[in-house]
């Protein structure tokens, strides 16, 4: 199962959105530096409507989503590519997720520490980017130095690591991160093996005070602070910043579905954020679902974008790949506008494909397969 990294600067609501998005409270969440000190790893189930429309048209019996992994990660200062604070133990942490949710505090409190004395929501971003980068450097210049014999000496690999280096280094010398740098489609391949901090892709998390969340939500760039953080993500790093209020999510854990509803339309707002953020973070992750739905169950499969209809049917039982013959497919969109897949076959809307198809996020699918 893929993994999200939950980072950002000490007290900036990290820990409390682990709770929210994990709905628990098993990382503690407290007014000081590094509360957070072992990473807390937990399963999230990706919201999805979709799962509730197709069981009332299957008569399904259950509903089963699909999931990715959290992971809270302590918090980091600046020097921590030099040991700062608690910084070896959260690079290395880093190194192991797949992509990055990046919290940064939008919201003004005296009764809350910051780590730097004031709130500013760029500063923070600009000073973790700088430490995976610096940590990147460091990482490839000692690479460089195990490869450029081999490479010197003909080693086709070494010399290709050694080329690649070359065009990173003066890149990350620039503040600009890894994943910024254009490069071909197999030097995309070969920097895969560096795994460096700044080639994972990253969203980030516009913490607001609870009374700012609605009016941020209608109009983002209405509140100074999201649209500071909004214009440099997306300049710097062609990244998307989703607005959430860890702590009016927290809230709603310990309530009861019609509770929180209730809760939340006091408030002014269907969703305290961290639903889109889920989603938003699966499609980060180059994840995509597919459907299958039925008497038994309606349920969520995971897969990657690009990926081919036996390596999909692959997800359910590695029997319904080895043997696949074809896949009969509707989209949901489709299935739900016409009613029934009988009344979809009629309007020419449910096909047989083969092999090559690829399949798209929102398709229906039974498989064929013979083993």
């Amino acid at each position: 199962m893929l993994k999200a990294g939950i980072v950002g600067m000490p007290n900036v609501g990290k820990s409390t959105l682990f709770n929210a998005v994990t709905r628990t409270r098993n990382a503690e969440a407290a007014n000081y530096p590094f509360c957070t000190i072992d990473p807390n790893v937990g399963v999230v189930t990706v919201p999805d409507e979709r799962l509730a429309v197709l069981s009332k048209l299957s008569g399904s019996k259950k509903l089963v989503p699909t999931a990715i992994e959290f992971v809270d990660i302590a918090g980091l200062v600046e020097g921590a590519s030099e040991g700062a604070g608690l910084g070896n133990k959260f690079l290395a942490n880093i190194r192991e997720t797949d992509a990055i949710v990046q919290v940064v505090r939008c919201f003004e409190n005296d009764d809350i520490i910051h780590e730097l004395g004031s709130v500013d929501p760029v500063r923070d971003i600009e000073i973790i980017n700088a430490e995976l980068i610096l940590a990147d450097i460091a990482a490839l210049d000692k690479r460089r130095q195990s490869r450029e014999k081999k490479a010197k000496s003909g080693d086709k690999e070494s010399k290709a690591e050694v080329e690649l280096i070359d065009k990173l280094l003066p890149h990350l010398n620039e503040g600009k991160p890894a994943l910024t740098l254009d490069l071909e489609e197999s030097e995309l391949k070969l920097l895969k093996d560096f795994f460096l901090l700044s080639s994972k892709r990253t969203i980030y998390a516009c913490n607001v005070n609870e009374g700012d969340l609605a009016d941020a939500q209608k109009d983002p760039d209405a509140h100074p602070l999201v649209a500071k953080v909004r214009a440099y993500a997306a300049e710097a790093h062609g990244a998307e910043a989703v607005v959430i209020s860890a702590n009016i999510e927290e809230e709603l854990i310990d309530l009861e579905p019609e509770e929180a509803a209730e809760f939340l339309a006091d408030m002014g707002v269907t969703d305290s954020g961290v639903s889109s953020l889920i989603k938003a973070v699966y499609h980060l992750l180059g994840l995509r679902t597919y459907l299958t739905t039925g008497v038994q169950e309606t349920r969520a499969w995971t897969i990657h974008e690009g990926d081919k209809a036996p390596a999909a049917a692959g997800v359910i039982h590695t029997d319904f790949e080895r043997g696949f013959i074809a896949a009969e497919i509707v989209h949901y969109d489709d299935l739900v506008s016409l009613g029934s897949k009988a009344a979809a076959r009629d309007a020419g809307k449910l096909r047989i494909e083969g092999k090559e198809y690829v399949v798209k996020d929102g398709d229906v699918i039974e498989f064929r397969f013979n083993v």
